[in-house]
């Protein structure tokens, strides 16, 4: 984790970059009346929240929530995910004008233009599958290493400025966080400064119907925004910078879809794939989407949060992603609607990891992606992370994840609750591509 003390941000000159870096020190007079606007306009708001410390409200969610109640029984004693009134007003004011936000951010980046010169994105990192599949555990590990940078709970409601953001963030007293397991109740231990998937958010304020089951929601070089392509590079510059990393690295489930689109965009990207046998994967999706199903029901402000976060993978605005295949999303849809839970989450587990093993056979992706298995990462982790150091370019990988090596294990926290019938329909929607994974019905 990197802190910043001081206004000068000295950790850039390590970036061997010196002839060029020695001109940030010197900030022109447009990016500091700017820079006091924004922070009198945010301060205003902190101030105002009965909680202000400058914190994410996604750390205020984590430190309101018993997960490991809602995990492991049914009591209703366990206190629910709460979001800041202030993070509502912000998210709902950036949610609802995604244009002005889009020219704010294209400000931000004409004004730190001399920050942002020697910045380039090299080698950028995505993390990417469907859901509970591994893919925040690998994040985490990732994370661990020197050279990445990536958004963090902290950088929500405003994407849109990361610099700036984050400047401000370093200058309000931080108070004191304990590490919460998050709401999802899986043993991981989050805080404000926990590396998070939201570059969601960027992506819905330039392609309008990507959460839309109804349309393909596969992006291709056929689909591509150069107007969000150049805010996207814009806004991963200066990411860098503001945190002093060298290699972008990104969690976003639904970019799964949108490998061929970001491997034009980054030709030296690479993308590391986690999947998960289909029957414990298909449980632990059925169980968070109940769970969310119930607090969204209760409160429906957490749903209308989530979605402003870009999360739609559970509760009650679940949204299928359409790889293509317009009828069997409305299959899946009407065997959930039947109550045929596990059959319906089977077949879209097919259809998402057929999109997969065919977009990594291509000639052109097959190198730079690399499956990892989440029971072998979790049985064997410090192999796992050999292979993954190698495959991202990233040295000493195992020893800068040393400290949450040892916690790794498979999940031993709940007792299944599949019936025989269940599981079998599991396997005969999903058999055929398992197989591609090394996966078989015992």
């Amino acid at each position: 984790m990197v802190e910043f003390a001081h206004w000068e941000p000295g950790w850039l000159y390590r970036r061997k970059r010196s002839d060029k870096l020695r001109r940030i020190h010197t900030h022109s007079s447009r990016v500091n009346w700017f820079w006091a606007a924004l922070v009198t306009f945010l301060v205003s708001f902190l101030l105002c929240s009965p909680h202000g410390s400058g914190r994410s409200d996604q750390s205020e969610i984590q430190d309101r929530v018993n997960t490991e109640s809602l995990e492991k029984n049914d009591s209703g004693s366990t206190q629910d995910p709460q979001v800041t009134w202030w993070t509502r007003f912000l998210s709902a004011w950036v949610a609802q004008n995604p244009n002005f936000w889009r020219r704010l951010g294209n400000l931000e980046t004409s004004l730190l233009s001399d920050i942002l010169e020697p910045v380039d994105v090299q080698e950028p990192i995505y993390v990417s599958g469907l859901a509970r599949s591994g893919s925040t555990l690998l994040l985490e590990l990732l994370n661990r290493h020197p050279e990445t940078t990536t958004h963090r709970y902290r950088d929500f409601p405003l994407l849109f400025t990361p610099y700036w953001w984050n400047r401000f963030l370093s200058l309000v007293p931080q108070e004191a966080e304990e590490a919460k397991e998050r709401a999802h109740g899986d043993r991981l231990l989050v805080t404000s400064e926990s590396p998070e998937a939201m570059e969601e958010v960027l992506w819905m304020a330039f392609f309008s119907e990507l959460h839309n089951s109804a349309y393909k929601n596969v992006l291709t070089n056929s689909e591509r925004n150069r107007s969000f392509d150049g805010f996207y590079v814009d806004h991963i510059r200066k990411l860098l910078a503001v945190r002093g990393g060298n290699r972008y690295l990104s969690k976003a489930n639904y970019n799964v879809t949108r490998i061929e689109y970001l491997a034009e965009l980054f030709p030296d990207s690479v993308f590391v794939i986690p999947v998960r046998n289909p029957v414990t994967h298909i449980e632990s999706l059925m169980r968070q989407h109940q769970k969310f199903q119930a607090l969204h029901k209760k409160d429906n402000r957490l749903a209308l949060h989530m979605q402003r976060v870009g999360h739609f993978e559970f509760g009650g605005i679940r949204r299928l992603v359409n790889t293509g295949d317009s009828e069997r999303v409305q299959e899946i849809e009407l065997l959930w609607k039947a109550g045929e839970d596990a059959r319906g989450w089977a077949k879209y587990w097919s259809s998402i990891h057929s999109y997969i093993a065919a977009s990594i056979q291509s000639e052109r992706l097959r190198d730079r992606c690399l499956v990892v298995r989440y029971e072998d990462l979790c049985s064997d982790p410090i192999e796992q992370l050999g292979i993954l150091s190698r495959h991202c370019d990233l040295e000493g990988l195992t020893q800068y994840s040393s400290d949450i090596v040892s916690t790794i294990s498979l999940p031993t926290y709940y007792e299944s609750s599949l019936n025989r019938q269940e599981i079998d329909s599991i396997w005969e929607e999903t058999a055929a591509v398992a197989e591609i994974f090394d996966y078989s019905q015992e």
